[in-house]
């Protein structure tokens, strides 16, 4: 085992240019109804762009840290909800399957390092392992409408340190985990701040 076994958790991070914040607590849960171990509740505000943004978000997740559920929700009310099996499975809450992100087990919101935390954490990465090439649901804030999103993960130093990469390899960065495989820093971006 690569991390520890998670205890309720509280991070913060913030960008490194202009302004924004998001908090996050993850916690053990025992949702008998859906199989929910894990979950993330948390809040994102920021602006890029001159768009500014402010969301609520819930992720439930089985014990090996697989998607099974997530909620977000803006501050003016817009709200997604997906469900999965956590196989990459996805529909939406009144049952309508979402074939086109089949495959997707992770998620991926916009402006959230907390999010590059849940393949690091399922797949515990060894530099034996390679590159892990995901498929990842993504969602951004501007339009709430969830797309397919390829990216790569590879173990730099197993426990602590992770490359992501975007499927066209325009964008890399290394990031820094700490004992919950949690993101520290997500240079150029994002910074851990000290609660």
């Amino acid at each position: 085992m690569l991390f520890r076994p998670l205890l309720p958790t509280t991070v913060r991070w913030r960008p490194i240019e202009g302004d924004g914040l998001e908090h996050v607590t993850v916690a053990p849960i025992n949702d008998t109804a859906t199989g929910a171990t894990i979950r993330a509740s948390g809040v994102i505000i920021g602006g890029r762009g001159g768009s500014p943004y402010g969301v609520f978000y819930r992720i439930d997740c089985a014990a090996n840290w697989a998607v099974l559920s997530f909620s977000v929700e803006t501050t003016e009310g817009r709200r997604l909800a997906l469900l999965s099996d956590g196989e990459g499975h996805w529909r939406t809450e009144d049952g309508l399957s979402l074939p086109q992100f089949d495959g997707c087990i992770d998620i991926d919101l916009y402006g959230s390092p907390f999010t590059n935390s849940l393949p690091i954490r399922r797949l515990e990465l060894t530099p034996e392992d390679g590159t892990a090439k995901l498929s990842m649901l993504y969602i951004p804030f501007d339009s709430f409408e969830p797309v397919r999103d390829g990216q790569y993960y590879t173990c730099i130093v197993p426990g602590a340190l992770y490359r992501y990469a975007a499927e066209d390899r325009a964008f890399t960065v290394d990031l820094p985990v700490d004992a919950d495989g949690l993101v520290i820093d997500y240079p150029i971006y994002f910074k851990r701040v000290d609660l």
